[in-house]
């Protein structure tokens, strides 16, 4: 057989299989109307693990392999489809909806707002491009931000999640899970670093740099030549602030340039960080669940069985709904050996039936995941 006769008899082959396929779906619809009905679960892996042993028993190798993966993603989209139209409910879709209809149709201008650090900090920033006329709190740390906001001291809360050269801020993820917070907004903010010290001080007089961790190492290469006694501080503004207030002077403090103003500084080197595109996106929290118009980003957490296939089989899910995924991310379980939990971002408007349709597949096919918000990004 030549390259054409081969092709016309694959294509044969193709056309069978999706007639068969089809005729599979039908049955499918048929077993999910009875499932409905009886209130029966959807997933019964006994019995797909008994077909794929009778279908591979005869097999070996990497036949034996290709059919059961082959099964396993058949099986995998009979059961979205069931779950689909045995109408399996949602508390997130239904959140979701409730949201909708809560929500006011204009973000407020006006807001008090936590932020960790103090003045001239990143996040001031960012509070400054999302709200009009914010009322700000500034924290110590990020836990006392998420406090402020469950107590109801502060309506939100502006917190950084991801830094265009250093990834995410995982911790932020983990506060977000652990507290039942979700995002309402988030804004891309550019990042500029520069030297500050005390009036009169030159570079050469310098013997330590205080800073935050993210901060410091997206200054490394400036750092690297210098010898330095580098000091993770809590906050780049609170870096500036401490070298102000300090006795010492030959100390500096890495931060944006508008400290060098509020605290009295001078800006021994500007644009110091490795890269200049650097950008760190902020997310605004809520205690409360609230959905503005021109949402189309979703955030979820999840963590999925510790078998082969488990993150292919629900990437399927995805794909078969049309989204589009932005952000797939994973990190260990602390005290869970080699489980790990992910991070999505999905690109999809709130209002597209594919997102209840996601929810219902989620919360009836996953071992567990967390809803972070639907929301619009600056």
């Amino acid at each position: 057989m030549n390259l054409e006769d081969i092709r016309t008899e694959t294509d044969k082959i193709d056309d069978e299989i999706a007639e068969l396929f089809i005729r599979r779906l039908k049955l499918v619809e048929s077993v999910a109307q009875v499932k409905k009905e009886t209130n029966a679960s959807v997933l019964k892996p006994a019995r797909e693990r008994e077909i794929i042993n009778r279908l591979t028993n005869e097999h070996d190798g990497m036949t034996a392999d290709f059919l059961k993966l082959l099964f396993t993603t058949i099986f995998d989209i009979s059961r979205s489809h069931q779950i689909v139209l045995t109408n399996r409910s949602s508390k997130t879709a239904e959140s979701i909806t409730q949201a909708l209809a809560e929500t006011p149709q204009l973000f407020p201008k006006e807001a008090r707002v936590a932020c960790q650090g103090t003045e001239g900090a990143n996040s001031t920033f960012a509070c400054e491009k999302l709200f009009s006329r914010p009322t700000i709190l500034y924290f110590n740390s990020f836990d006392s931000v998420f406090n402020a906001v469950d107590k109801g001291l502060c309506r939100y809360g502006i917190l950084p999640v991801e830094n265009s050269l250093h990834g995410s801020v995982t911790n932020i993820y983990d506060l977000m899970k652990m507290n039942q917070f979700y995002i309402v907004r988030s804004v891309k903010l550019k990042i500029n670093h520069a030297l500050l010290a005390k009036p009169g001080v030159k570079l050469a007089d310098v013997k330590a740099v205080y800073s935050h961790e993210q901060a410091l190492a997206q200054c490394s290469l400036f750092l690297k030549d210098r010898n330095y006694e580098v000091q993770v501080h809590e906050n780049t503004a609170l870096a500036a602030q401490f070298v102000a207030e300090s006795p010492r002077d030959d100390i500096a403090a890495i931060a944006s340039i508008n400290c060098a103003e509020l605290y009295g500084l001078d800006i021994l080197n500007d644009d110091i960080q490795n890269n200049a595109n650097n950008y760190t996106r902020f997310i605004c929290i809520s205690k409360k669940l609230e959905i503005y118009p021109g949402a189309r980003r979703i955030s979820l957490v999840m963590t999925i069985p510790h078998r082969p296939g488990s993150l292919y089989h629900l990437m399927t899910k995805f794909s078969t709904l049309g989204i589009n995924l932005t952000k797939l991310e994973s990190r260990p379980i602390p005290d869970r050996d080699f489980e790990f939990m992910f991070y999505f971002d999905l690109d999809i408007s709130v209002y597209d039936d594919a997102v209840s349709k996601l929810f219902s597949l989620l919360e009836n096919g996953t071992d567990h995941f967390v809803f972070l918000g639907c929301y619009a990004e600056l």
